[in-house]
């Protein structure tokens, strides 16, 4: 495959567009880092590179502490905002509506909204040229309950989250491995297809009942609503409809039939009163 030359340049894509959050609760502020990621596993560490002259450099310089937010496809439009507006000119947390929660181990908020937070200590700052790195380690690590399987295992997939590849933001796709398959013996490479399908075919599934149950809910509704209308109805005919009365037939006067007051009496029970007058 051939290739063209290019000058140097900033291209290793995707990234993830996280939002960081800094400053205190009381002043908290948020904006929007592409360059990050992982430097050490133990200690684990992270590192956020920023430029001088933005309003959160000062904040994280004073305090040494900040959180990494991760964001979903649903928080897309909010991190563009954060990464585009500063925080000396708008307060983000009200213009966006996101919720500063106090972080467990930092003086940093975190995002309420945000699947999985990295609570942050810097260690060290190097200044690289247009921006610079703060070097640091994670001391917690926050995730969202909705995110453990049974067994307590982290299935970050569920939680959708979006990339930046060249200037635009696009969505986490598909599984198309696990770390290791291309090693794995062929029975067990075989296995761990059948679990992948297998899974996936219990989401539909457990989709598809969900779907089911809300459309049986929804047809009870109807049919409680039809029958309510029909009852409705048959009432208000009763009301408008004249009551009719029986004629005593001459050959039987047995035949009941509707007295003056409405009650039904027998012609022989009435001439027996008669009688008795």
């Amino acid at each position: 495959m051939s290739k063209k030359v290019w000058k140097a340049g900033t291209m290793l894509y995707p990234a993830p567009p996280v939002m960081v959050t800094c400053g205190t609760s009381e002043k908290p502020n948020v904006f929007t880092v592409a360059w990050t990621g992982i430097v050490n596993s133990e200690p684990p560490m992270t590192y956020v590179s920023v430029r001088p002259e933005r309003y959160s450099y000062g904040l994280i310089k004073e305090t040494g502490e900040f959180v990494i937010n991760l964001t979903t496809a649903n928080l897309v439009k909010t991190a563009d905002f954060c990464g585009v507006k500063s925080g000396r000119e708008v307060d983000k947390f009200a213009e966006t509506g996101l919720t500063a929660e106090a972080a467990s181990a930092v003086s940093a908020p975190l995002l309420s909204e945000s699947p999985l937070c990295l609570e942050c200590r810097v260690k060290e700052v190097k200044p690289l040229g247009s921006h610079d790195m703060f070097l640091a380690e994670i001391v917690a690590v926050d995730v969202d309950e909705e995110l453990l399987d049974e067994s307590g295992r982290l299935r970050l997939e569920k939680a959708h989250l979006a990339a930046f590849c060249h200037g635009r933001y696009y969505a986490v796709g598909a599984e198309l491995g696990t770390f290791g398959f291309s090693v794995v013996k062929k029975k067990t490479r075989k296995r761990r297809i059948a679990e992948i399908k297998e899974k996936r075919k219990e989401e539909r599934i457990k989709k598809e009942r969900a779907a089911e149950k809300h459309t049986s809910e929804d047809e009870k509704r109807d049919k409680a609503a039809r029958f309510g209308q029909k009852v409705g109805r048959y009432f208000e005919q009763k009301r408008e409809k004249p009551r009719r009365f029986k004629k005593t037939n001459e050959k039987n006067p047995k035949t009941l039939r509707f007295s003056d007051s409405g009650r039904s009496v027998s012609a022989s029970r009435k001439k027996r009163t008669e009688k008795r007058k």
